[in-house]
C-alpha cells in the first residue's frame, strides 16, 4: 500500500427497509486532518476522471455509495518510500469502503459497470475557485502505469 493511503471497510446495516452506511465519523482515524467540505459527483458509465493531484496539503477521502468505480492512486513523491507504486481499488455499493488519498499523489477514478456512479469526497481543503489546487494529466498518460480498462488483480 502506498504510504499515507488507507482504506476502511464500511459497515452496511441492512434490514427489510433497505440499508444504512456510515461514511464519516469524527472518531475514525483516517479522517485526519479534518475534512473542510463535502461534495458528491455523478459520473456516467465508462467515463474516467483522472489524473490530478494537489500541491497544498489536501487529503481526499473517497466513498462510492451508488454504482462502482475503479480508483487509481500513483505515488511519484520524491521523498516517499513507496515512490513509483500504484494502488487500485474497486469500490461501490457491492464493496463499501472509504479510501484516504494523500493529495500529493496522482489520483482519479473510472465509473465501471452499466449505471452511473456517485462519488462522495471529504477533502481537507476548501475548493478555491479563483486559484484551484489541481495539477492535471490525461487518463492515458505514459507517466502512470495504469490501464483503466484492465481488470484488477487480487
Amino acid at each position: 500500500m502506498i504510504q499515507d493511503v488507507e482504506t476502511k471497510q464500511l459497515q452496511v446495516n441492512a434490514d427489510d427497509r433497505g440499508h444504512l452506511v456510515e461514511v464519516f465519523r469524527e472518531d475514525w482515524d483516517m479522517y485526519d486532518p479534518d475534512p473542510a467540505m463535502t461534495y458528491y459527483s455523478m459520473t456516467y458509465p465508462g467515463i474516467t476522471r483522472a489524473w490530478h493531484k494537489h500541491n497544498r496539503g489536501q487529503v481526499d477521502h473517497f466513498v462510492c455509495p451508488k454504482g462502482r468505480i475503479k480508483v487509481g492512486i500513483y505515488d511519484d513523491r520524491e521523498d516517499s518510500p513507496t515512490q513509483g507504486e500504484l494502488n487500485t481499488f474497486i469500490i461501490g455499493e457491492h464493496a463499501q469502503k472509504a479510501i484516504r488519498i494523500p493529495g500529493d499523489c496522482w489520483h482519479g477514478f473510472k465509473a465501471i459497470g452499466d449505471e452511473p456512479a456517485f462519488l462522495i469526497n471529504f477533502p481537507t481543503n476548501l475548493y478555491d475557485y479563483e486559484d484551484p489546487d489541481e495539477e492535471r494529466l490525461p487518463p492515458d498518460t505514459d507517466k502512470i502505469p495504469l490501464d483503466w480498462d484492465e481488470e484488477p488483480s487480487g
